[in-house]
């Protein structure tokens, strides 16, 4: 699910390379980009609404523009930004919910690459369309009616990758502030090293098992609006986790429904 610059470069040096998206700003990819990648800044598209019917029109939205730059499930793809950030691992996580069998996050990112020595390139590469739209994983997705079916259940673990701030309810970005019931606290950027590449597997695990996260349970991921949320499901696919599914719709769905419960977490 990770890739290393230097095995990046040997396949794209192959007869057979993998699709290249990169998901960074226009203007960063204007500059300079890895040889032959497609730009699809996905940022900002976001669903709040996660009941059925808009749900599958979201999706088959994201299908659409996948499908734009020449995404098929006999190409492997890989999807890169600066870092290992949420803008790559929210791409990611859109390919598995469309079914996409072979799909990879360039670890560390932009920055990883030219760390690595490796050329950018200026040179404009255009996209073939295909027709495929992917086929739901639903097992990989939570709604809203989801997460509260799953509320008190020994066998979930519901995690927040917001901010402190926001997981307090310091800082509201929807009608009300605060946080699913029973959910634990472990901010995305806790996933990561100083160089913006995911920390071992073995400190990603510690750290999650440290908060009752484990194997065993099924966990349900979410922020604000989606990103942070795929990051953390990134993080623990990368551990073999079994059943793990984001929030898309997360606390701006969340916190703008009164009819859905929620909890205010007091500072210790």
């Amino acid at each position: 699910m990770l890739i290393t610059p230097d095995a990046l470069s040997r396949e794209l040096a192959s007869t057979t390379p993998p699709l290249v998206l990169d998901v960074r700003p226009a203007e960063a990819f204007a500059v300079s980009r890895l040889p032959g990648a497609l730009h699809l800044d996905l940022w900002g598209v976001s669903l709040i609404d996660t009941d059925p019917a808009p749900l599958r029109a979201f999706m088959w939205m994201i299908g659409h523009l996948f499908s734009l730059r020449g995404v098929t499930p006999a190409r492997p793809v890989v999807v890169y930004e600066e870092q290992s950030g949420i803008r790559a691992a929210r791409a990611f996580w859109f390919l598995e919910y469309l079914g996409h069998p072979n799909v990879r996050v360039l670890d560390g990112g932009f920055q990883a690459w030219t760390r690595a020595g490796l050329a950018a390139a200026t040179e404009v590469t255009t996209p073939v369309p295909s027709s495929w739209h992917g086929e739901p994983t639903s097992a990989v997705l939570a709604s809203w009616d989801q997460v509260r079916d799953r509320l008190n259940n020994a066998d979930v673990a519901i995690v927040d990758t917001r901010t402190p701030a926001e997981y307090y309810g310091e800082q509201v970005r929807a009608k009300r502030g605060g946080a699913i019931p029973g959910a634990v606290h472990l901010e995305w950027t806790q996933n990561l090293s100083p160089d913006g590449t995911y920390k071992s597997l073995d400190d990603l695990r510690a750290m999650y098992a440290a908060l009752g996260v484990t194997p065993d349970r099924e966990v349900v991921t979410y922020c604000q609006g989606g990103y942070r949320a795929a990051h953390t499901y990134l993080a623990l696919r990368l551990l073999g986790f079994p059943r793990v599914r984001a929030y898309t719709g997360s606390w701006k769905e969340w916190g703008d429904r009164e009819d859905l419960p929620i909890e205010h977490p007091k500072r210790t």
